[in-house]
């Protein structure tokens, strides 16, 4: 039965030309730190009497470590370890992810691994755990919990990236607060702090973070902020008596300099890869439009998106699929369930683990997503193609945009209009 279907549902789409398709590159300002000065900037940083007098020898240090793609995080987690070890105190990391990696803790090791955290390279131990202690109690009487072991350390130094949130707005987004509050929470705070659901997480959040940073052994943060091309922009260390007060403003500079699409509507978007090591939603709705709440907005508008692959460092993570129209078979039989579904129940948000419809190759399930679009130019759609919603210097457009971009400084056109090479399985090249 399955093989008479398959071929059916592929001929209800097979009449749907796709357009030709050409090569821009979208322009935006690179403010950067090249990786081979990230260790004398965070060494000025931290030499500041303010931060090098928090650490005493022999104390024990726990530096934080995230779950995203953050631009030269290992090198980043690296320095502070030396930092840490040059005054003569014992670092370790502590995986700061909340629910993710399955909730587990190897899963969670596994995760720093595949950014290059790794004990040989840190230089210090990696302790791993999904255990959690009570600290104390926020201002409403509701008990905050961390990583044992950061709760049982002398001190913690939050390590993370300063960036808008991918389902609500607030002072507070992703960043040093939501490190705390929902990674250093691990599962058991990333539920508590979801619970309430992402129309009050801009209140939990810095409510939950200033408990930690009264109940915990804080220290200071050291926290990045990228360019639009996922380079390390700038470098901040904020103690912990500032964090309420300077990671507001450092948040609206992370605004400032997020990349976006350049053309505002399509309607087929089409995105080559996700995963969580590109967005905690496997893709950046602030890029895609792609919003699991009505509580944050951005991105390009489309009507449908097409989803092509999983990154490789995603392990089989494919939340955000959900978001999509439609995927390819490629994706479906990568999906790993178990690590895509705590994330989505710790969070009280399902629609990204949802399955779209499953089309055989790439070429139909862009098909499926053009043949569906309502009230457009089927024989001139408007597609936008991008790598992922990370890397976007780099995308393609449909041939009907052409004449709209050419005049257009951001944008370089590298390529005439050409169909789109699909192999014999009709997948891209």
């Amino acid at each position: 039965m399955k093989k008479r279907e398959r071929p059916f549902v592929a001929e209800l789409v097979s009449d749907q030309k796709l357009p030709k398709m050409f090569r821009i590159r979208q322009k935006f300002p690179r403010e950067r730190i090249l990786p081979e000065d990230i260790p004398g900037v965070i060494e000025k940083l931290l030499a500041e009497e303010k931060f090098i007098s928090q650490v005493k020898p022999g104390m024990r240090i726990a530096i934080t470590a995230g779950s995203r793609g953050v631009a030269n995080v290992a090198l980043i987690t690296k320095c502070i370890a030396d930092f840490v070890k040059k005054a003569g105190a014992d670092p370790f990391v502590v995986p700061a992810m909340g629910s993710h990696g399955g909730a587990t803790a190897e899963g969670q090791r596994e995760i720093l691994a595949s950014y290059g955290i790794v004990e040989e390279y840190i230089g210090c131990p990696i302790l791993s755990s999904m255990e959690v202690k009570k600290i104390g109690v926020n201002e409403e009487g509701m008990d905050v919990y961390i990583d044992r072991y950061a709760a049982e350390a002398d001190g913690i130094i939050v390590s993370c990236r300063i960036k808008p949130h991918t389902a609500f707005r607030g002072s507070y987004e992703s960043g040093i607060m939501k490190m705390m509050t929902i990674g250093l929470g691990k599962q058991h705070g990333a539920e508590v702090c979801h619970a309430a659901g992402f129309k009050h997480m801009a209140k939990y959040v810095p409510m939950f973070g200033k408990a930690i940073l009264e109940n915990a052994p804080v220290l200071f943060a050291v926290a990045s902020i990228e360019n639009a091309y996922d380079e390390t922009a700038k470098l901040v260390a904020v103690h912990a008596d500032e964090v309420v007060e300077k990671e507001p403003p450092l948040l609206k500079e992370a605004f400032d300099k997020m990349p976006r699409i350049l053309v505002d509507e399509c309607d087929v978007l089409v995105v080559d890869q996700i995963g969580k090591n590109f967005s905690g939603d496997g893709m950046d709705p602030n890029i895609t439009g792609t919003f699991c709440t009505p509580y944050a907005t951005g991105g390009i508008k489309s009507q449908r998106v097409c989803v092509l692959d999983l990154s490789p460092e995603t392990h089989g993570n494919g939340i955000g699929l959900g978001y999509s129209s439609a995927t390819t078979k490629r994706v479906f039989e990568q999906l790993n369930l178990a690590a895509m579904y705590p994330n989505a129940i710790t969070c009280t948000v399902l629609g990204g683990v949802r399955i779209p419809i499953v089309m055989e190759s790439d070429r139909e399930a862009i098909q499926v997503c053009v043949r569906t679009c309502n009230e457009i130019d089927k024989a001139n759609p408007r597609i936008v193609r991008i790598p992922n919603s990370l890397h976007i210097e780099y995308i393609m457009l449909s041939e009907v945009y052409y004449e709209e971009v050419k005049e257009n400084p951001d944008i370089e056109i590298l390529s005439e209009p050409e169909y789109l090479p699909f192999d014999e399985n009709g997948n891209l090249w």
